[in-house]
């Protein structure tokens, strides 16, 4: 589910998008984005959850929280993944595609 904040409305239009999300820190999943999102509005960072959503800006990269961690200046929250998290806790890396859901 996606927040109704510009980030997250400014990912929506890449939507469907199909990535290679690859291991960082032993807490998400990252991968590059086609475009930068907009982080009008955006509070300075967050701290992350399992499930989490966002965008890193310094890195332009998707986050797919999977193991919550520390405030993280410069994470953009977009939204969260409901259920089945635990899928993308596994090692190495992973093709995906995202779709908005009706």
């Amino acid at each position: 589910m996606l927040l109704d904040v510009p980030a997250a409305w400014d990912f929506a239009a890449l939507l469907p998008l199909t990535l290679t999300l690859t291991d960082h820190a032993a807490t998400e999943k990252i991968s590059e984005l086609p475009r930068t999102l907009t982080t009008a509005g955006a509070p300075e960072g967050f701290e992350p959850k399992a499930g989490d959503i966002a965008f890193y800006a310094p890195w332009g990269n998707l986050a797919i929280i999977h193991r919550g961690f520390r405030h993280s200046p410069g994470l953009v929250r977009l939204g969260t993944i409901t259920t089945g998290i635990e899928r993308f806790a596994v090692p190495g890396p992973m093709r995906v595609t995202i779709e908005r859901a009706d």
